[in-house]
């Protein structure tokens, strides 16, 4: 956590309301192929935190540092610092819900490679942002080369990597923000 904020589960919610960056780690590791569901609700109701952005996806992370041990290196909770990993990313509704990025970080502290297919505007197409106050089941595929990211019964992205990474950490990360995450699953996949 970047900033002091709050990040609680009850009942079966995890409720991240928080006035900077953070970043929540599923402590296992996952190894592939595998898919991630999550339903995810970004709240806009007048709290101090309430700004419609950032619905942020990291999976299959790791630390070329502590390649075993994504939590060896310690990191405050600003973006930046995450630049160092292993991971695809989805950011769903950036940039104040006007961008929506796909990225394969490649473990260098400044390259952060972006494919212009990979940069939406959310302007140009809305259904590419968050839909403020409503569920959005989020789910990531990464089964052998075949890489994607789903959100409802739309996938957004899609990619086939040569080199994919098969095995890491999931995190959830959002920067001012408040977001309710319900009914995480990890689901093992047959080979394809």
């Amino acid at each position: 956590m970047e900033k002091p904020g709050f990040v609680t589960a009850k009942r079966g919610t995890l409720d991240i309301d928080v006035p900077e960056g953070v970043t929540v780690w599923l402590r296992q590791p996952l190894d592939g192929p595998v898919m991630i569901q999550y339903e995810a609700t970004v709240v806009s109701a007048g709290g101090p935190n309430d700004r419609v952005s950032d619905l942020n996806s990291f999976w299959m992370a790791t630390d070329p540092r502590s390649p075993a041990d994504l939590f060896a290196q310690p990191r405050t909770g600003a973006f930046a610092q995450y630049n160092s990993l292993r991971m695809y990313y989805v950011g769903l509704g950036g940039n104040a819900n006007t961008t929506t990025r796909f990225r394969r970080y490649i473990g260098a502290a400044t390259d952060r490679p972006l494919l212009p297919e990979n940069d939406l505007s959310v302007a140009r197409d809305p259904s590419k942002g968050i839909f403020a106050n409503k569920p959005q089941l989020i789910t990531l595929i990464a089964s052998g080369t075949l890489i994607q990211y789903w959100r409802d019964d739309k996938k957004i992205f899609e990619m086939t990597d040569a080199e994919p990474y098969t095995h890491g950490w999931f995190g959830l990360r959002t920067t001012r923000n408040h977001m309710r995450v319900r009914h995480l699953r990890v689901i093992r996949l047959n080979e394809r």
